[in-house]
């Protein structure tokens, strides 16, 4: 590789003769520029390199050289020109689209685009700072990065948390791993550009701070006044005239260790717990808190319920953030109550002070250990045009298997061979569409975790059950943990290579099966361990024919409620370095191990891979992640929305949740126990079926429909009989699902091809419509469905905005409606409000109960007139990676509104068993003649053997 070496003296004018850069070096993809480090920033080289003509990778190390390297970025990236010139005190990059201008005198970085539009700079002085770190032996860096930021900046991604944030703008978030909450450092701006931090270790964007206790930044009185802590009044059923009352300095009972300072002589199940007294502040300004909490809990600040009641489980506590305007030397009424819902709760209260004012309306990325300040900025004049550059640097996300489109049904969890044959074939007797049926954890002996093999006793032929699951014409998955018991071979097998986490085994730590046993993870970061892993798994289940993988506990989750710091000891040191450094990706790794494994020994099999947790990169790896252990809650249900939308927004097109929420309130189960002894619908009944029968009309529309969780059951006929509203509509959408797979399989094609997301934010298509940049309960399902859930109890109609920039028609009834409006929609029981818009153009297939049980030889082409609009169907073999040689097929539909007709083009491609003749109906719906979905509306019928047609419609 030539090098082309310029040192800036003399020849760069007596501009630049006191800066701090020394030389810049350029070779055919990089700029290297040297920089001599002071007190205020102590940035020794910078590394600009060009990945294309909209990509940019910056690296900024406090040393003169930091090895690159990286476990999210694929190797052999293209390159293009790029050119280096001086302009007055800046050296400029320029590309065919970006001017790079990096200050010679700070090394700060400014990007534009070709007509001098700033699209992102770094905070005068370049905002970086670099704090020293060891952790495990290992040296590094604690980073921090300053961007500015405009007042009408909006910020999109950053994974799945369940705070119902959407919009980060002037919020933080803390990024780590956690059940529930899947971090992903990767963010898309409104303003033309996506940014992807490259850090594994426990990172903050918004706030570098972490949150404080109460008493570190409050002055704190009880509820009779007195200084110095809050008051802790502890009730039980049993002594409600004598409750305990405790001062309390912080409410700081978030884990396994803090919990020891809860009271230890009272019994916490059905008890009543109330915090109480006031907060003085030390100075004016927005405090930002977060609220821990396991059981039922409520807040009010200053008189006003600022967190209404939240339930969580008590093995799965949960945070929720919200925040208050507060004066300094005020005192603000406090008061938390909480009722724990076991033996063993979690509460907690934490606050961060106004934000700093070198961080205020700024983008700020913090990390706990880096050797450099690693990002990619990623230009684009969408956020499509983004998410594509974000592949780029990332990999392609894969076609997922055509039955993954369909119905997966899950519970927590089929104990035998005969339950989850006898579930699946009641599927098919109802004729109520299903693809995929999941064998969640424990089909091993109790005793056997790791071992991949089943309980005899239980399942007597695994080989002769996944034989008739594939008789049924259905898939399975199957549940497989990188855990294993200490007594299993292949926990020995891991161990004598030193793949193992040896903390949990050296500290005894038992899980929660019986009477306890000991064990821990294998070290995913080893590529030696990533093979043996897939090796007993392919030795052991993959002979029975398991047709998917569900990786649960990926975060890892080696022990419930732990600390970070006692978190990082469970998993690390790894086999690359330290745990604090490493401790965000072991999701990542584990992916990579499955899907390489199983496209090493079955090269053309699809695979499909299900992950808890998650981080950037992951789509690569055919992997798509579900929400984790949420909660049977109508906030929990709205909070979906929001996470999945932000989770779609950080590049990785596949996501799910546990319809239904995975925690059952004890109120819910007690009803479904009471239902199955008399056959009555009591109150609890009646909200539990509305709650599922809401979830599943919007997981229908969610990239992969699945529904799964505790008892109750959730197969449709155990959540209502037939006849029951719940049951007819969990039904309708289903079987609407599969009328819609044409448009849904075109979809996944378009993930891998076009770099498409198939749930999408409004602000994805509507980007010049300010009113959509806070939407976080509506969504496009692709380009042709609005889908607005519902998510209050009882609510029978809810508000809906039309975005502007097009009309649009109700799905139900065809009614044409002007786009820029906000309406009160109709949300009877059985439907949730969806809209199509003008031009859309939506295939709809044949009945079907999986989805390849026959080709769409018979489709269905709605086409809603208004304006110009279209559509290029996608088809191909479904299971295989034949599409990867060009095995596949296209063809596009055209409308032109001013000329009424519709083309069909010529099909494009071809693939084995491909339809060389189909029909296509097709019905246009305008204005004047509405027309409802699904109806049997009379439609211009025409044959079409793969040549070009154009139709007046």
């Amino acid at each position: 590789m030539k090098k082309n070496t310029i040192a800036l003296g003399l020849s760069a004018g007596l501009l630049l003769a006191s800066c701090a850069v020394k030389n810049y070096t350029k070779t055919n993809d990089s700029v290297f520029i040297d920089l001599k480090p002071n007190a205020e920033n102590q940035l020794s080289r910078l590394h600009l390199q060009v990945l294309g003509n909209d990509l940019i990778h910056v690296a900024a190390s406090a040393k003169e050289s930091v090895k690159d390297s990286s476990l999210i970025i694929v190797p052999g990236q293209q390159t293009v020109p790029f050119q280096i010139s001086q302009l007055k005190d800046s050296i400029k990059l320029a590309t065919k689209t970006l001017n790079v201008m990096v200050s010679a005198k700070d090394g700060g970085i400014k990007f534009k685009d070709k007509n001098g539009k700033m699209l992102l700079a770094e905070k005068a002085g370049g905002g970086r700072t670099f704090l020293p770190i060891e952790a495990d032996q290992t040296k590094g860096y604690t980073v921090r990065q300053i961007f500015e930021s405009p007042k009408d900046e909006a910020f999109y991604g950053l994974g799945q948390h369940q705070s119902d944030e959407f919009n980060y703008k002037d919020k933080s978030e803390e990024l780590f791993q956690y059940n529930t909450k899947v971090s992903v450092p990767f963010i898309v701006s409104n303003k033309n550009y996506g940014l992807l931090w490259d850090s594994y270790s426990l990172s903050r964007f918004g706030d570098s701070r972490p949150y404080e206790q109460l008493n570190k930044v409050f002055k704190l009185y009880g509820k009779n006044g007195e200084p110095g802590f809050l008051t802790g009044t502890y009730s039980t059923q049993e002594k409600k005239n004598e409750p305990l009352i405790r001062q309390e300095q912080s409410i700081f009972f978030e884990d396994v260790k803090s919990i020891k300072n809860l009271p230890t002589d009272l019994p916490l199940k059905n008890a009543s717990v109330a915090y109480e007294g006031e907060i003085e502040a030390p100075q004016d300004g927005e405090y930002k808190f977060t609220l821990y909490y396991s059981g039922y809990v409520k807040v009010y600040l200053d008189n006003q319920l600022v967190v209404p009641e939240r339930w969580r489980t008590a093995w799965n506590p949960n945070s929720y953030k919200f925040s208050m305007n507060l004066k300094a030397d005020k005192r603000t009424a406090l008061r938390i109550e909480w009722k724990p819902d076991g033996s063993t709760s979690y509460c907690g209260l934490r606050v961060r002070t106004p934000q700093l004012a070198e961080e205020k309306n700024s983008q700020v990325w913090w990390s706990e250990m880096n050797k450099k300040i690693d990002y990619y900025f990623i230009h684009g004049n969408s956020m499509d045009s983004i998410i594509k550059g974000y592949r780029t640097l990332t990999g392609k996300s894969q076609i997922m298997p055509k039955w993954a489109m369909g119905y997966w049904q899950s519970r927590e969890r089929y104990k035998t061979q005969d339950e989850i044959l006898s579930n699946l074939k009641e599927f098919r007797t109802r004729q109520i569409p299903i693809d995929n049926i999941v064998l969640d954890w424990n089909y091993w002996e109790d005793d056997a975790w790791g071992s991949h093999k089943f309980d005899p006793k239980r399942f007597p032929d695994p080989k002769a059950m996944t034989d008739s699951i594939h008789s049924m014409n259905a898939k399975m998955m199957i549940s497989v943990w990188p855990k294993f018991y200490k007594t299993t071979d292949h926990f020995k097998e891991f161990d004598q290579k030193g793949w193992m986490y040896q903390q949990a085994i050296k500290d005894n730590v038992r899980d929660w099966v019986g009477p306890g046993y000991v064990g821990s993870f294998y070290d995913a970061y080893a590529s030696g361990a990533r093979k043996l892993f897939w090796k007993q798994i392919y030795e052991n289940l993959y002979p029975i024919g398991v047709d998917a993988w569900w990786m649960d506990a990926s975060e890892p989750n080696v022990l419930d409620c732990t600390d970070m710091e006692y978190r990082k000891k469970l998993q690390g040191p790894t086999a690359l370095g330290s745990a604090t450094e490493y401790f965000n990706t072991y999701a990542l790794m584990n992916a990579e191990a499955i899907y390489d494994g199983q496209r090493a020994v079955d090269p053309n099999k699809r695979v499909f891979l299900l992950t808890r947790s998650g981080f950037a990169g992951l789509q690569r790896y055919s992997t798509a992640t579900w929400s984790g252990d949420i909660a049977t809650r109508w906030e929990d249900l709205k909070a979906q929305i929001s996470a999945g939308l932000n989770f779609a927004a950080s590049g990785i097109p596949y996501w799910t949740m546990d319809i239904g929420g995975f925690c059952v309130e004890d109120r819910y189960l007690s009803a479904q126990q009471q239902y199955d002894k008399n056959g009555n619908e009591n109150s609890d009944s009646k909200e539990w079926r509305e709650l599922n029968t809401r979830w599943h009309q919007f997981g229908a529309f969610a990239p992969l429909y699945r529904s799964h969780g505790q008892f109750p059951y959730r197969e449709p006929w155990n959540i209502a009989p037939e006849g029951h509203p719940a049951y007819e509509s969990i039904v309708f959408y289903d079987r609407l699902r599969y009328r819609l797979m044409p448009y849904i399989y075109t979809m996944a094609g378009m993930t891998h091809f076009n770099d498409y997301t198939i749930m999408r934010p409004l602000v994805m298509d509507f980007q010049n419509d300010k009113n959509v940049v806070n939407i976080s309960s509506q969504f496009m399902f692709g380009s042709s469905f609005m889908v607005c859930p519902v998510y209050q109890y009882g609510a029978r109609k809810r508000e809906v905005y039309l975005p502007s920039g097009t009309n649009w028609y109700d799905f139900y009834t065809g009614k044409h409606q002007s786009g820029g409006q906000t309406l009160q929609a109709d949300a009877p029981y059985g439907r949730i409000p969806l809209f199509i818009p003008e031009g859309a153009i939506v295939p709809v297939g044949p009945e079907i109960q999986y989805t390849d049980q026959k080709p769409a030889d018979n489709v269905v082409l709605y086409v809603y007139k208004g304006r110009d609009g279209s559509f290029t169907l996608y088809e191909d073999e479904g299971v295989n990676y034949n599409y990867e040689k060009g095995n596949y097929a296209t063809i596009s539909f055209n409308y032109d509104q001013k000329n009424e007709t519709l083309t069909i083009g010529e099909r494009k491609g071809d693939f084995k068993g491909m339809l060389k003749d189909r029909k296509f109906k097709i019905i246009a719906v305008d204005p004047s003649n509405p027309k409802t979905f699904l109806s049997d509306a009379s439609g211009k019928e025409i044959n079409y053997n793969g040549t070009l047609q154009a139709i007046k419609i």
